[in-house]
């Protein structure tokens, strides 16, 4: 179909609204492109792009007022003319909600970022490739070479233990000494949550092969442990601090260090290797701020955005930003035992047959 201009109003008009519109159908492709830019004037492009959309939404499972607020201040100190709202959610929530966005075709969050978030919401086919400079710092182990996601912050797990009821020198230190007999009843661990017992049968599975994993399992299944699923890893500490359970295994390692700063009868050890995992940043399929969400992913991951996430007694992930000295004792390289990074793609491909051991043994 033509359509001819004329001498009337609307015919004047008409050649400005096609170029309105097709302005208006470049505009996403060209936008997208910002994502994976590195020319050399990438920053002022992000500047002058943010200016414009002027607001830039993050999901997070990151504490509020301790990590998002502080963050989200930083960040708008530095970019006062962009407005930075957050939403925070435990990591199913968040991966379920960027979901119903994407199939309703109505994206709200411009970054989001948790635990094993990035590689749940890659398989679920919601993310778009993106690049950071900042990325080139990182381990190889924690950034995605399709640059489909890029670790925040880093999560190493131990056992909790009472130290009114388990003395340091009796407390386990390897994964063997929870096959004492003198631990038997007394022993928890977390169900219901990936970070609990698939990614301890996931480690062990890793760590020992197949078939030494299934008789360290058989023998762990005497124990008796007790299935904890009712509240979070910081509640089943919270319980052992108590004297409900003597001891937790693979609880995050820090937090028995700071109740124990404050007081609590509870300690920490690390098991060789210790398992860690790390929370994952992504950009949704269909970013309405593409600028703004890069400027944001580059703060996040910048030493600055990192040290926020070290005051909030989080791990950094860039090697040039240090944990609180209080919770150093549990960093694998400060304390001298072996470190097993587990991936979330990792821990999703092993979690079938991981639940299935847990069915036939531990349930």
């Amino acid at each position: 179909m033509f359509f001819r201009s004329s001498n009337s109003r609307a015919g004047r008009l008409f050649p400005f609204w096609v170029a309105a519109v097709l302005s208006a159908m470049a505009m996403p492709a060209l936008s997208q492109e910002i994502l994976t830019s590195r020319d050399a004037n990438r920053e002022q492009l992000l500047l002058e792009g943010a200016r414009k959309e002027g607001q830039v939404v993050l999901y997070s499972a990151a504490i509020v007022n301790q990590a998002l607020r502080p963050m989200a201040d930083a960040f708008m100190k530095k970019y006062p003319f962009i407005k930075l709202t957050f939403w925070r959610g435990d990591t199913e929530e968040i991966v379920a909600k960027l979901s119903a966005e994407v199939r309703a075709k109505n994206i709200v969050a411009d970054l989001v970022e948790g635990t094993g978030v990035g590689e749940l919401a890659v398989d679920a086919g919601l993310t778009v490739p993106f690049t950071t400079p900042a990325t080139d710092s990182l381990p190889e182990m924690y950034r995605d070479p399709r640059g489909n996601w890029v670790s925040t912050r880093v999560s190493y797990f131990g056992v909790a233990y009472n130290t009114k009821l388990v003395p340091a020198d009796q407390a386990p230190k390897t994964y063997d000494d929870l096959l004492d007999p003198r631990w038997k009843g007394k022993l928890a661990w977390r169900i219901g949550t990936s970070s609990g017992t698939p990614l301890f049968l996931t480690t062990i599975r890793m760590a020992r092969g197949e078939e030494k994993a299934r008789e360290y399992f058989e023998k762990l299944a005497q124990q008796k442990i007790i299935n904890f699923g009712s509240g979070s890893a910081r509640t089943l500490v919270d319980r052992v601090i108590a004297g409900e359970f003597s001891i937790a295994l693979n609880i995050f390692a820090h937090h028995p260090l700071i109740s124990k700063a404050k007081g609590a009868p509870v300690n920490t050890n690390l098991l060789e290797p210790t398992a860690s995992t790390a929370g994952t940043m992504i950009v949704p399929k269909g970013v309405r701020h593409p600028y703004a969400a890069m400027l944001l992913a580059d703060f996040i991951l910048s030493q600055e955005g990192q040290g926020i996430f070290a005051k909030a007694e989080y791990f950094p992930v860039r090697p040039d930003v240090a944990p609180l000295e209080t919770l150093a004792p549990v960093v694998p390289k400060t304390a001298g035992v072996k470190e097993l990074f587990v991936s979330s793609e990792q821990l999703n491909r092993y979690n079938d047959s991981s639940q299935k051991i847990f069915d036939e043994l531990f349930r």
